[in-house]
């Protein structure tokens, strides 16, 4: 007998060091060649690190939240033979969503499937399956180890779990991780922040450390663009629209007077970097926190290709299936919180962009028109700059274009000359 050791693999795009999220074998634990050993995330994915060989789990190389440089022992195998320090697995698909425990897996892109003979598996084994599988039978409610394998060495394939959805075993869906436990008044609990939720924790120090933001707030009337909305959602033809195309439709409008604002600035280097695309970024909230789908090209799509484009993003990085594309490249950010937007909030920018668009509440309330008091449907939009290339007076001019483009919405659709 040997022992092989697999190391960190080199992900690319420079990483140095990865944070492991997931374990899914334990010390003494029998594996089969490409089955999942653990999850390594970078930056905002997650990837599987599957095993090259078969033999026996003999010791785990790091704990749960531990941060590992690449090239660092990651695990070490029992096998036949006389063993070998690997070259690091070959990584599965990038994915996002990071694994909070062994039984809650990330998603990763489906692997393909093997023969369609399906391998037994005896009852104390443990089923293998990707990350992608394992989490939509979470969804699903559905027992990993009542579903055969069609796949190498008896791994469960999307389609063996679809075939079994239907009539499959039913498994308890653990709590939602906002429903905490009760604690009594001398209990304390240690919760680890690791991740995801570390990812976004460092990314919003960074840039409250390095981003004197100031939030400007101004109120505006929507009754008009409602009214297009309702009138277009009639359209039964066409995909339903919601307000956020339309304010995607008036931000990619308004930098064109405001070019400076569609920008990363390298602190660093002290340069402003403009951007003639717009990457519009849209704050999303997920199981596994918030992330920043992004919508790229805004300023070549209509209201409908917005619509679909803000969907499919959006949905992706609910269900862990957006690309490391997906989250990379914005270039000014969106976010609302839709029903609970508030009255005024302080968004934090997107580092290292310079301006962030909030979209609070919708109310209806009385306003005085033309001397008279009507009621209208109104909204503040409260967005956040960097002052260090952010003037006030701009930002109070960019802010109060948004509100006319939204105010008078034919002027969404005018071209500039």
């Amino acid at each position: 007998m040997g022992i092989h050791v697999i190391k960190i693999p080199d992900i690319g795009e420079g990483i140095a060091e990865v944070e492991l999220v997931a374990w899914h074998v334990e010390p003494g634990d029998d594996i089969v060649e490409d089955q999942g050993l653990a999850d390594v995330m970078t930056d905002k994915a997650t990837v599987e690190i599957p095993s090259p060989v078969r033999g026996k789990v003999l010791a785990l190389g790091g704990e749960i939240g531990q941060l590992m440089a690449v090239g660092s022992e990651l695990i070490r195998i029992e096998v036949e033979g006389a063993g070998k320090a690997s070259e690091a697995a070959k990584p599965a698909p990038v994915a996002v969503a990071p694994s909070p425990s062994r039984s809650s897996v990330s998603p990763s892109q489906p692997s393909p499937a093997g023969g369609r003979s399906e391998a037994p598996r005896a009852p104390e084994d443990k089923p293998i399956a990707s990350p992608s599988v394992r989490r939509r039978a979470w969804e699903l409610g559905v027992d990993l180890a009542q579903v055969p394998g069609s796949g190498t060495a008896g791994r469960i394939t999307h389609a063996d779990l679809d075939g079994a959805a239907a009539g499959a075993a039913r498994i308890p869906q653990p709590k939602r991780a906002s429903a905490m436990k009760s604690l009594g008044p001398g209990d304390i609990e240690n919760i680890p922040v690791i991740g995801m939720r570390r990812k976004i924790a460092q990314k919003m120090q960074e840039s409250k450390r390095h981003i004197p933001h100031f939030t400007y707030v101004e109120e505006v009337d929507v009754t008009e663009v409602e009214a297009l909305r309702a009138r277009l959602n009639a359209k039964k033809d066409r995909q339903r629209l919601t307000l956020l195309p339309f304010l995607m439709r008036a931000v990619v409008v308004a930098l064109r007077d405001f070019p400076q604002l569609n920008a990363h600035f390298d602190d660093t280097a002290g340069v402003l970097k403009r951007h003639g695309a717009v990457h519009l970024g849209i704050a999303t909230q997920t199981e596994a926190g918030l992330l920043v789908p992004v919508v790229h090209h805004a300023q070549d799509l209509d209201l409908w290709e917005s619509a679909t484009e803000l969907a499919r993003v959006a949905e992706g990085a609910r269900s862990g299936k957006a690309t490391r594309e997906d989250l990379s490249g914005s270039t000014i950010t969106i976010t609302s919180l839709g029903a609970l937007g508030g009255i005024v909030s302080t968004p934090i920018i997107n580092h290292p962009e310079v301006a962030i668009v909030g979209v609070n509440r919708m109310v209806l309330r009385p306003v005085m028109r033309g001397g008279a008091v009507v009621a209208r449907q109104m909204m503040n939009l409260s967005s956040s700059f960097d002052h260090r290339v952010v003037d006030g007076q701009v930002a109070a001019e960019f802010v109060q274009a948004l509100r006319g483009l939204l105010e008078y919405p034919a002027t969404l659709f005018i071209d500039a000359g």
